[in-house]
């Protein structure tokens, strides 16, 4: 290396310590300063690149810089900067080093958003075993990295899997810092959430009041965190259809966050948005529609145009409008939602499905068949491809593509995806869940309208013992099942 080379490597480096000093840890609260430092620390992350550059400070920035582009949705642009942060990373301070699992759980994380599941389990297990190498199995950093571990096999509908992660995860922060502490309420609080998912409500709900409890004991009852925890509750409160308890929570959750975060915080935008679906579920469409706007103008001026969570908030929106059947209104919003998606995540991810099936809907809803069927058909594909066969997305899209056949009269087609909706939903979710009985009540509709009412009416009455046990006798879908049942009763 030339004087020059030497000079210029050295005016580099001091460049980078400067701008790793100035550039804040990327939390909400330093979003104004990193938005005014970005361009900066992205043109000083292109020198460590070029130059080589290996330091503590070079892997700071890469890493903070990295991590705010990924909260603003800009993947393509984060990943590399993971990437070469890791590369380091395991160059200067070795391979088993716990930062080096540090590293890869953050890469692991920017995939896991993107949809990127095969490469992000590789990577969180490879963070996992290092960790147990540096640090021993029974190292609460172990523990985390089987919450998040499992936070990917939930999503990819392996429940069974990620409860096993969750309970061990849970294990270790109780022995290692006991059974109160505030670490414990993040994993509890997705155990609850897996439990939600699989309909046994009476475990989540007390999974999460004890989640509470632990963070209002460590942060007291205004902290985000508390804030986060009501929500969760609140959600399922709202699956229950205990609307009054939900509308509580979420009132409550709403106001911590407004007060601790500010009004124009992402997690103000979650609140609005969740306290809104309350509203519109029970048809109090004005109260809906406002903080729909208000989540929505939210998330467009924190977080811009582009990003994902703005894609949510178009949608949620269209959905309202469809319900009050203003097509026209909400057609707009599901493409431009859409289209928001497949740019920030690419054609493939699992949220690029669930867009495609509300815009089918929203033609199914106006009988505009041929529209609708291509758009399931490619929902169903994404589906299978990014979550697999027997996931609980995957028998939806089933569910709902035997549905648009029945309208269209085609009932062998219609029957033959019924059934393998029914089996995937019994053989993931267990006998006993809401989204089983809606599958039977849908299989007794097909033969319903085919005349074949003895078949119907032993699947309708399961679908009702079904609902009746899990949701209650007053909720809304369980009120439905009945009704079909005697409206089946009356032609017998």
């Amino acid at each position: 290396m030339t004087n020059r080379e030497s000079a210029w490597r050295e005016r580099a480096e001091r460049l980078v310590n400067r701008v790793n000093e100035a550039f804040p840890r990327p939390e909400f609260k330093n979003w104004d300063l990193c938005e005014e430092l970005i361009l900066s620390a992205i043109a000083t992350c292109e020198q460590i690149v070029k130059l080589e550059i290996e330091t503590e400070n070079a892997i700071w920035l890469l890493n903070h810089t990295g991590y705010y582009l990924s909260k603003k949705s800009k993947y393509k642009q984060a990943e590399p900067l993971y990437l070469h942060n890791l590369a380091i990373s395991e160059r200067i301070l070795d391979k088993n080093h716990p930062d080096v699992a540090s590293s890869l759980n953050n890469l692991a994380e920017l995939y896991y958003i993107q949809g990127k599941y095969v490469q992000a389990e590789t990577l969180f297990i490879r963070s996992l075993e290092i960790s147990e190498t540096a640090l021993g199995d029974k190292h609460p950093d172990i523990a985390s990295s089987l919450n998040n571990l499992a936070e990917l096999y939930r999503t990819q509908g392996h429940l069974n899997r990620a409860k096993s992660l969750y309970l061990r995860s849970i294990a270790i922060y109780e022995k290692t810092l006991g059974e109160g502490h505030l670490d414990v309420a993040n994993p509890l609080n997705n155990l609850a959430n897996l439990y939600q998912d699989q309909g046994e409500y009476k475990q989540a709900e007390a999974i999460f009041q004890r989640s509470l409890a632990i963070l209002k004991t460590f942060l007291g009852k205004d902290h985000p965190d508390t804030a986060s925890s009501l929500n969760n509750l609140a959600e399922l409160y709202r699956a229950k259809g205990k609307y009054k308890q939900a509308e509580s929570s979420f009132l409550l959750s709403l106001a911590i966050r407004e007060k601790a975060l500010g009004k124009d915080h992402p997690d103000v935008a979650q609140s609005l948005s969740n306290l809104a679906e309350l509203y519109r579920i029970q048809d109090r469409c004005g109260e809906a529609e406002t903080l729909r706007h208000r989540s929505l103008a939210i998330y467009e001026k924190v977080l811009g145009k582009d990003h994902p969570d703005v894609a949510l908030g178009l949608n949620n929106l269209a959905e309202l409008y469809r319900d009050q059947h203003k097509n026209s209104e909400a057609e707009p919003l599901y493409r431009r939602s859409l289209v928001i998606l497949e740019t920030a995540l690419g054609k493939k991810h699992p949220s690029i499905a669930s867009s495609l099936n509300n815009l089918a809907v929203l033609y199914y809803d106006q009988r505009k068949y041929t529209e609708a069927e291509p758009l399931y058909r490619r929902s169903l594909a994404i589906r299978e491809q990014a979550l697999g066969k027997d996931h609980p997305d995957t028998a939806s899209s089933l569910n709902n593509l035997a549905e648009l056949y029945r309208a269209k009269g085609k009932y062998k087609q219609a029957e033959s995806l019924h059934h393998r909706s029914l089996a995937i939903r019994e053989r993931i979710l267990g006998k006993d869940h809401p989204d089983v009985a809606a599958s039977l009540n849908n299989l007794a509709g097909l033969y319903y309208v085919q005349g074949k009412y003895v078949k119907a009416k032993p699947l309708y009455q399961l679908s009702l013992d079904v609902m009746e046990k899990v949701l209650g006798d007053e909720h809304p879908n369980t009120k439905i099942v009945r009704n079909d049942l005697q409206r089946l009763l009356a032609r017998l």
